[in-house]
Formats: C-alpha cells, sequence, structure tokens
C-alpha cells in the first residue's frame, strides 16, 4: 500500500471519526437540555424564572441543532476540496489562467477564501436573521451586516494577503528552514496586530467612547490601581448595534491596552457588578494566563510549521489529499491550504484538553475576583449574565468537559460559595 493510500485512508478514518464523535456530543447536548427544560435547578430557583430557564434550554437547543446541519455540510465541502478534487481543479484552472509563479499562488488561497465565504454565506445569513433574531438577540439590520462583510473583506485582503505573500516567498526562497523564518514573520506579524487592534482597526466597526459614568470611572481605577494593572483607557462599545449579549474586555498589547465595556454590560448589572466582572478579567492578567495562552499558541505554531516544512516536500501528502502536484515546481499554496484543511480534522480529538485548561483558568480568574471584590457581586453577574445571554444552566457533563472553554454556572458558583 503506498504512502499516499494510507494517508488518505487516515484522513478519511479521522474525518468520519470526527463527525460521528460531534454528532454523538450533540445528540447528548439536546436531549441532557430537554430533559431538564421543565424545572429550574434547585441552585437557581430563587434567582432565575421558569421563563428565562426554558428560553435558554430552547435558545441552546436551537442552535445544537443548527450545529448539526453545519456540521455536515463543513464535512461534505471538506470532501469536496480535498478527496473529491475540488482543490485540484481550482489550482490546475488558476495554473492555465495565470501561469505559475507568485500571483496564480496568491489567486489560489484567495479564491479559496472567497468561494469558502461564499459557500458559507447561507449559514451566516440564517444563524444572524433568523436563530438570533428568533431568540431576541440579533440587532443587526441586513445593510449593517452587508457593510461589515465588505469592510471585513477588504480588510483582510489589506492584512492577509502581504503576510500571507511573505510566507509564500519565504517557502520558496529561505531554503530547508524557510519554516522557521515563517514561524518567526507569523509571530511578528501576530504582535503588531495586537498592537494596531484597538487604534485602528476595531473603530472600523464599532464606535468607541470613554466610559463617562464618574463614579464606575472611579471605582474601575481604583480597582486597577489595586492590582497594578495599568490601561490606556475605558471605553464603552456600542455592542447593541449588532447583538443584545454582554460583554467586557481588554484588548491591545504592551502600552495600547485598553477596558472595554459592551453598552448592554453597563445597562444589565450595577457598579460592584461590573466591578466584580472587571476584578475576573484582570486575574487573568494577573495569574499570566494570557501571556501562557500566547506562549503556547506560538509554541504549538512553532512545531504546526516545522510539520508543514516536512509534508510540503513529500509528494504523498498532496496525492493523499486528492492533489497531483508538480513536484518540480512550487506547491507553496497548495501545501498551505491543504496543511490547513488536514490539521483540525486530527487535532479535534484533542480539543477537551484546551477546554479543560481554559475553565481552569477560569476558576483562577474567579479566585482572583472574589479576593479583590465582592463574591457576591460577582455571582450576582454571572447570573444575570448567564441569563441575559440565554446560556443553559443545564449542560450535558460529558458535552461541557469537550467544548465548553468556560465551566458550567452550577460549578462556578459552587466555587464561589465554597470560597
Amino acid at each position: 500500500m503506498s504512502h499516499a493510500l494510507i494517508f488518505t485512508c487516515a484522513f478519511a478514518a479521522a474525518l468520519i471519526a470526527g463527525l460521528a464523535v460531534k454528532f454523538w456530543l450533540a445528540s447528548r447536548q439536546i436531549r441532557h437540555v430537554a430533559r431538564h427544560r421543565g424545572e429550574v435547578p434547585a441552585a437557581f430557583a430563587q434567582t432565575m424564572t421558569l421563563t428565562a430557564h426554558q428560553k435558554a434550554a430552547d435558545y441552546t437547543i436551537a442552535k445544537s441543532r443548527f450545529g448539526l446541519v453545519e456540521m455536515a455540510w463543513s464535512t461534505a465541502l471538506m470532501l469536496a476540496w480535498t478527496l473529491l478534487g475540488g482543490l485540484d481543479l481550482l489550482n490546475k484552472v488558476l495554473l492555465v489562467w495565470l501561469g505559475g509563479g507568485m500571483t496564480q499562488q496568491l489567486a489560489l488561497i484567495a479564491s479559496f477564501a472567497v468561494i469558502g465565504g461564499l459557500l458559507d454565506l447561507p449559514f451566516t445569513l440564517w444563524q444572524t436573521f433568523r436563530l438570533e433574531e428568533r431568540f431576541g438577540f440579533n440587532k443587526m439590520t441586513f445593510r449593517l451586516w452587508l457593510g461589515d462583510a465588505v469592510k471585513g473583506t477588504v480588510l483582510g485582503a489589506l492584512i492577509g494577503l502581504p503576510i500571507v505573500a511573505l510566507i509564500l516567498w519565504l517557502m520558496g526562497a529561505a531554503g530547508t528552514l524557510w519554516w522557521l523564518w515563517a514561524w518567526a514573520a507569523w509571530v511578528g506579524f501576530n504582535l503588531l496586530l495586537m498592537l494596531v487592534y484597538p487604534s485602528f482597526i476595531a473603530p472600523l466597526f464599532n464606535k468607541f467612547k470613554p466610559l463617562d459614568d464618574a463614579s464606575l470611572k472611579t471605582r474601575v481605577t481604583a480597582l486597577m490601581q489595586r492590582c497594578g494593572f495599568a490601561a490606556k483607557g475605558l471605553y464603552v462599545m456600542d455592542g447593541s448595534r449588532r447583538s443584545a449579549h454582554a460583554n467586557a474586555y481588554f484588548t491591545g498589547f504592551g502600552a495600547s491596552k485598553r477596558v472595554v465595556f459592551y453598552d448592554t454590560l453597563l445597562r444589565q448589572l450595577n457598579a460592584g457588578e461590573v466591578e466584580a466582572v472587571l476584578a475576573h478579567e484582570l486575574g487573568h492578567f494577573k495569574r499570566r494566563h494570557i501571556v501562557q495562552r500566547m506562549v503556547a499558541m506560538f509554541g504549538l505554531s512553532l512545531v504546526g510549521f516545522a510539520l508543514l516544512g516536512w509534508v510540503s516536500g513529500q509528494s504523498w501528502f498532496y496525492a493523499g489529499l486528492g492533489v497531483q502536484p508538480n513536484m518540480a515546481a512550487p506547491n507553496s499554496a497548495l501545501a498551505l491550504l491543504l496543511f490547513m484543511l488536514a490539521v483540525p480534522v486530527f487535532t479535534f480529538f484533542i480539543a477537551p484538553l484546551p477546554a479543560w485548561l481554559s475553565r481552569k483558568h477560569e476558576f483562577e480568574a474567579d479566585a482572583y475576583a472574589i479576593a479583590q471584590t465582592s463574591g457576591s457581586d460577582l455571582a450576582a453577574a454571572l447570573l444575570k449574565l448567564y441569563q441575559d445571554n440565554a446560556s443553559t444552566l443545564t449542560p450535558d457533563p460529558v458535552f461541557v468537559q469537550f467544548y465548553y472553554s468556560h465551566p458550567p454556572a452550577s460549578e462556578r458558583l459552587a466555587r464561589m460559595t465554597a470560597a
């Protein structure tokens, strides 16, 4: 049996097994949430109405069922691009039209992105204007959605194509260790993006204004001083233009760090609860979770680039995924696209590990917030956010272990009560 056939069988087996596990997990989640829909859990009986609990259950079930259809579609597209020859056909058409060289390779990546976006468009529209609309979360008009899509596409081309062109050039010009130089370029690009995103990119999509609530500003500033955290500013974002979901986050890197509150969050929480939510986010910084995640991301990406450097020179890698490359000519764009398609298929099975680590970090950030602010305020804020975002209080435990980056409400509140 040839190396290409072995790789084809391994890829197909991983794809089918991954799809089966995803369907099994989603089915468990749907059944578990539906089974507990009729009664509010005892721990929340005094703080959550049955109507709100049932809305969260219905929202979770609707999203899960939609996800099942989306999973089937994405798997079909994966097969079409790879084993059924879609990417091979696209590459050959562009070779005939443009010849070889950098222009053809950039055109291949751009065409793949555009075609993929168009094929996923019906699901994006359905999720925004049917699913989110049905449960009262979508606040976007079609005009606003279209404007975001156009700006996102143009921005993606202006930012993405130069870094892709640099990596493609390095693949062909930097010798056998091109992957190390490409990784360094990718790391530098990501760090630069973290610096410029808050000031130049985010304002293209949302309006940001300084926090003007003097009392809250004083309270938040005092908290950050106690925690030894310096930020460039406190801002309120018009998240309500697009969604009723609420959030708060830190963005930026180094001197460009800033704190951003959704306007929906400030409407839903009182000052003490906002302070507690911010203390939780500060906990991630104080416990060095952000640094740990960045180091892990850059470390794993180094392994990924090294692996790409090896498989890009192996004919079985291309043939095993339905592509007939010309090994005497550059295949850099093909290698990049095939690698990006194949890696998630094989790495899906380790998803519980980063999910567990993320939940561990959330518990640690909760503990830090309780030490700095009021635990009752944090608990109250979490309950409001779970309710306002229609997050189910009764997720399936196995589904949680596999997917949840944040612990379920019952586990978080139990830890807070114990603390």
